[in-house]
């Protein structure tokens, strides 16, 4: 084995420096030696601080949400990876944020390694430097002249590139990783290393020791001396790959050091079902061993000795050794940056190898499902789809014994692990099944003539009609939190609006979810529609399903505003319909009803505190201060065991005063209140376009003046006037149902029932119209007249 190895001069994590180091067992001649100095120096004694392995060796990760769990991780960076575009030099910016996530995922306690391409590249780019200097010297003596002609640069051998690339190379990796107290040490390799069982141990040895003393080892093959690839051998057994290259390098190192996981960086997003960049090229998530044969693989990368093909076999070979693997693209400028610890934390990145398939269809084959079952759905008579939800209502009913008892299940298994508004939105009851059905029946009634509807017809000239009609959005994606009620009544809107629907319910709901699944599903059934509507049981992190872009069209959440926000955030190229905050205000004039007030304070607030449409700040005129109307409202909310905050001008108004508040802008979600002092209903409309979030606000009065002031000029999803915040509802208002409560000003606004999920197309009707015969000299002529569309039936 040809061994180098060169370390920075800093001390990792405040241990004493070594000259340097030498393994059991490791010959004199391959000495792993550090730049410092040549003094010869035991290190056995030394005490090294070890974190144990989080797990033991043996077989590989099933999940990609266990890949957090993995002790130690291989590298590989592939020529493209490292090189730039011109195959001249290396991509520093690349480099250096790949230098920092490794040094990141270090500091962490993993032990990594590098695998690395780069030093016939990085030879390359010297070597034509030393041939342009010297070839302008010659030409300048030759020629006496400054001027130079146009040189010629001869075609450079790989190997010499490789022996002038490779200490430039390791220079830069220790420059780079010592920038994080980091040390790095270089291995150089060729195959012959791994068939002499006496090096094989040797290798294995140093890797050991280093990794122990904290060092990050580069391996690379010695391209200076490599032999031609030897005919293929691979895949015989779990002890046999030839190391052609450094896909198969790295997957034998993976094997030999028992390393938890192989990251293969490439300039491809992954394995893909055909080659990248054809038509019907699919990216392939998770990829099983027997999977070959449904793949078609391209050309291999633009540098590089390896292609997909063998960076596939070599994925297989180490998955066979018990290492799990992922292949990814290290280029792409908007992911590399933290390409590999996204991978490290189980996010959908690049293609995940497993040997365990799961039981059920992958979320990408439900999306197809539901995308095919929405259409079909689309097309079935509006009385097929409404007798679907009828059924679906009854089924409800009567089955609600297991339903009852799934959900008692939830319950159980949730004690002590949720708040006490949490397990209430958890909680079913005969009476909330009883409300579903209702609501579910009222659906069913209005979907009639959703889809299809005509909504506008024009005549645009003789025998030429335009119409515009209702249609499905297409693949919706609502993902709730512990609402198990939630999934008929989503389940219901879609179906008779003709979506599919993709569901993510939380854990904690699992059973009650489960079972109102399948009684979805057994209602589809009836008219060969099942598929339609998915509940995604995989362990898919929201994150990876808000990058299927190609898959859902609209994406609700139905949850905390901290669900919102986040799917909000991840959300890749997929509109987000409903509201990060519900913080509703209401404002009580100097001219409201002493009886009216306390009654809506009271059920705005306290009928259901953890609601998004609940009360969580009170306006109050400042002429009502100190009045009975206002001790009225303190003494019920005090009774009714409310927490008040205090606003800011509130304060000012009294001597010992309740807790300032630390926002105005806050959703407390229980019993909690911030009380606000204004002048004006202007100033009470000012704040609440400040402080609000535009879902729901309520002004109390009895000047209808003022009201309608108040109703006109608040911009918010819903303005009430003397109504409770708590009508903020699809049930409440006849809807049926709800996904949500939309604060969007795009497309659907507020409580969004079954018009919220649909869009619309144009039909256009004619014979043999080509537009040139509209133009100046031409034949025919616009004529825009709006006809007549069918009424809507209302029954």
């Amino acid at each position: 084995m040809l061994s180098q190895v060169y370390r920075s001069g800093v001390q990792p994590f405040g241990r004493r420096l070594l000259p340097w180091v030498q393994s059991p067992g490791l010959s004199r001649s391959h000495r792993v030696q550090t730049s410092a100095t040549r003094h010869v120096r035991s290190w056995s004694n030394i005490p090294f601080i070890t974190v144990p392995l989080s797990r033991t060796h043996g077989k590989s990760f099933a999940h990609r949400s266990e890949l957090k769990h993995a002790k130690r991780i291989v590298v590989k960076l592939g020529s493209a990876v490292v090189t730039r575009g011109d195959e001249c030099g290396l991509a520093l910016g690349r480099l250096a944020s790949i230098v920092e996530q490794v040094s990141v995922l270090q500091n962490q306690g993993r032990e990594m390694m590098l695998v690395t391409s780069g030093a016939v590249a990085f030879g390359k780019q010297r070597l034509r430097h030393e041939i342009l200097l010297s070839q302008s010297v010659r030409q300048a003596l030759h020629s006496g002249q400054n001027q130079l002609k146009e040189m010629a640069i001869p075609v450079l051998e790989a190997r010499a590139c490789a022996a002038a690339g490779q200490s430039g190379l390791m220079a830069l990796y220790e420059a780079m990783f010592t920038q994080y107290s980091i040390c790095a040490a270089q291995i150089l390799v060729t195959n012959l290393d791994f068939h002499d069982e006496q090096k094989r141990r040797n290798l294995n040895g140093t890797l050991h020791e280093l990794l122990r003393m904290n060092i990050v080892p580069i391996i690379n093959t010695n391209d200076a001396v490599v032999p031609p690839a030897e005919p293929n051998s691979d895949l015989q057994g779990v002890n046999v790959i030839s190391v052609k290259d450094n896909d198969s390098l790295a997957a034998r190192l993976a094997v030999e050091m028992k390393t938890d996981l192989l990251i293969v960086l490439s300039d491809v997003e992954g394995l893909f079902d055909s080659p990248p960049g054809s038509d019907d090229a699919k990216l392939i998530d998770i990829f099983y061993p027997g999977d070959q044969q449904s793949v078609t693989f391209g050309t291999k990368s633009r540098v590089g000795m390896g292609g997909m093909e063998a960076k596939v076999k070599a994925a297989l070979w180490a998955l066979q050794g018990g290492t799990s693997v992922v292949i990814a693209n290290g280029t792409h400028p908007k992911v590399s940056g933290h390409v590999i610890t996204d991978i490290v934390e189980g996010k959908k990145v690049g293609t995940f190898f497993s040997e365990v398939k799961p039981a059920g269809p992958t979320v990408e084959q439900q999306g197809e499902m539901a995308r095919s079952g929405g259409r079909m759905l689309a097309t079935l008579e509006p009385e097929q789809r409404a007798e679907i939800i009828y059924h679906l209502a009854d089924l409800l009913t009567d089955q609600r014994d297991e339903i009852l008892l799934a959900n008692k299940k939830d319950l159980e298994e949730a004690e002590g692990r949720l708040a006490a508004p949490l397990l209430k939105r958890l909680s079913l009851s005969t009476s909330k099944l009883n409300s579903l059905a209702i609501g579910l029946r009222q659906i069913a009634a209005s979907s009639q003539d959703s889809v299809g509807r005509v909504l506008r017809r024009t005549r645009i000239a003789k025998n030429l009609e335009l119409e515009q009609v209702t249609v499905p959005i297409g693949v919706l994606l609502v993902i709730f939190e512990s609402r198990p009620d939630c999934l008929p009544q989503v389940a219901a809107l879609a179906i008779a609006s003709g979506n599919g629907l993709l569901l993510k319910g939380g854990k904690e709901a699992a059973h009650s979810n489960r079972i109102l699944h399948l009684l979805t599903q057994e209602a589809l059934s009836i008219h060969g529609v099942k598929e339609a509507v998915q509940l995604v049981n995989t362990r898919e992190e929201v994150e990876d399903l808000c990058r299927l872009d190609k898959m859902i069209d609209l994406i609700i959440p139905r949850g905390s505003s901290q669900l919102v926000r986040d799917i909000q955030k991840a959300a890749k190229g997929i509109p987000v319909m409903g509201h990060s905050e519900g913080i509703c205000h209401m404002y009580v004039d100097s001219e409201a009803s002493v009886d009216k007030v306390t009654r809506l304070v009271r059920d705005s607030k306290c009928e259901y505190p953890a609601a998004c449409n609940a009360l969580e700040t009170l306006l109050i005129h400042r002429d009502l201060l100190r009045t009975p109307l206002f001790d009225q409202i303190i003494d019920m909310l005090r009774v009714e065991q409310v927490k008040i905050h205090a606003g800011p001008k509130f304060a000012s108004y009294l001597t010992f005063s309740p807790s300032e508040v630390k926002s105005l802008r806050t959703e407390y979600g229980d019993l909690e209140l911030c009380i606000e002092v204004v002048d004006s209903v202007q100033e009470a409309i000012d704040h609440i376009h400040k402080y609000g979030s535009s879902h729901t606000d309520v002004i109390v009065t009895e000047n209808e003046k003022t009201a309608e002031f108040f109703l006109q000029h608040v911009d918010s999803a819903c303005v009430f006037w003397n109504a409770s915040t708590r009508f903020s509802d699809g049930y409440r208002f006849g809807l049926g149902a709800e996904v949500g409560i939309s604060t969007s000003r795009i497309h659907a606004r507020g409580p969004v029932g079954l018009e919220g999920l649909l869009t619309t197309k144009w039909l256009l009707r004619g014979q043999d119209h080509v537009v040139s015969d509209f133009s100046e000299h031409g034949s025919l002529k616009y004529l825009h007249e709006n006809l007549p569309v069918p009424q809507r039936n209302t029954n």
